[in-house]
């Protein structure tokens, strides 16, 4: 239901075959089409890896709500995720010709094709490497503007969801770690939000800086594939320093203050599915998560206890038991 229409999503899922998407009955070109009509915010326990996890479950964060909040982020991610991979492959196949620079190798005739010089070769393998950069600049320039533009929205929204879930026992907050050179990432930590165009000198100077060490890796080690976002609560970071509790806190403000920003951008709730959270709650946040969402248009509340759903969040029940699914008690 947006803006008073009641629009029609359905998803087919098949196991050991390709997931199948309809709008108002039919069939949709792309699966990612749908983004934009369907705007849910999903709470399950996994999201702990959010405070907990590696960089990539962050980032992960990130990018799936700038796709809730404009579509055509899916796109730019899937470019982006494209030209990383061919320049990693680049990068591991070239890498006996490139890692020639400067000093023999024993092996050249076994890495160059029929008639080729060796510095025939090292010029095409860094022509090649160079047009990769190139795109991963452009591509890597819009995507890393976009997160921090993003982030800069969302802040508020989480520290006011942290102060409300925890009742105001501490503050939270959210800053971006770039792998850009150091100046750059300071100034974007400090919540600085340079222009495109600056960042893309930003990427391809840091590639740049560290061409050799990529060559001999074979991974590209600069781009927004290698950031993270680090959270904090007070002054120590979350990760490691937070409770059991004061995590799951942070894993569920984190879910609010999307939620949040985009009801502010759309104007309507998305759909909000917290999924077997309260089982993880102690007896104050699960009253204080439930005064919050009380009010939201659409709530989707899955648990396995029934007794774990607050009664301000009881309404029309279902019970799945082994796939089947019947009417619960009202």
């Amino acid at each position: 239901m947006r803006q008073g229409r009641e629009t029609l999503v359905e998803l087919e899922i098949t196991p050991g075959r390709a997931n199948r998407a309809r709008l108002g009955g039919a069939p949709v070109a792309r699966q990612r089409d749908v983004l934009g009509t369907l705007r849910t915010v999903l709470f399950a326990p996994e999201d702990l890896a959010l405070v907990k996890g590696d960089p990539s479950e962050r980032r992960r964060f990130l990018d799936d709500l700038l796709v809730a909040r404009q579509p055509r982020w899916a796109g730019v991610r899937s470019d982006y995720d494209r030209v990383l991979k061919q320049r990693g492959a680049l990068l591991k196949s070239a890498a006996p010709v490139l890692q020639r620079r400067g000093r023999g190798s024993r092996r050249r005739s076994a890495t160059l094709a029929e008639g080729e010089s060796p510095d025939a070769a090292q010029a095409e393998a860094l022509h090649t490497l160079g047009i990769w950069d190139a795109q991963l600049a452009d591509l890597g320039s819009s995507l890393l503007y976009a997160r921090l533009r993003l982030l800069r929205d969302l802040r508020p929204h989480l520290a006011t969801a942290y102060e409300q879930v925890s009742a105001g026992v501490t503050a939270a907050s959210a800053t971006y770690r770039s792998s850009l050179r150091e100046t750059a990432a300071a100034a974007i930590a400090e919540g600085e939000v340079p222009e495109i165009p600056d960042l893309r000198e930003e990427l391809l100077t840091s590639l740049a800086a560290v061409r050799d060490q990529e060559i001999e890796r074979g991974v590209s080690l600069v781009g927004p594939h290698r950031d993270d976002v680090h959270l904090r609560l007070g002054d120590l970071p979350a990760k490691g320093y937070a409770s059991h509790g004061e995590s799951w806190s942070l894993a569920l403000s984190l879910r609010l203050a999307a939620y949040r920003l985009l009801a502010h951008d759309l104007g309507d709730d998305p759909v909000l599915v917290l999924d077997d959270v309260f089982a993880e709650l102690d007896a104050g946040r699960r009253e204080r998560l439930a005064a919050l969402v009380e009010d939201c248009e659409q709530v989707l509340v899955t648990a396995a206890v029934p007794q774990d759903v607050p009664d301000a969040l009881r309404g029309r029940t279902l019970e799945v038991t082994l796939g089947a699914v019947a009417a619960g008690p009202t």
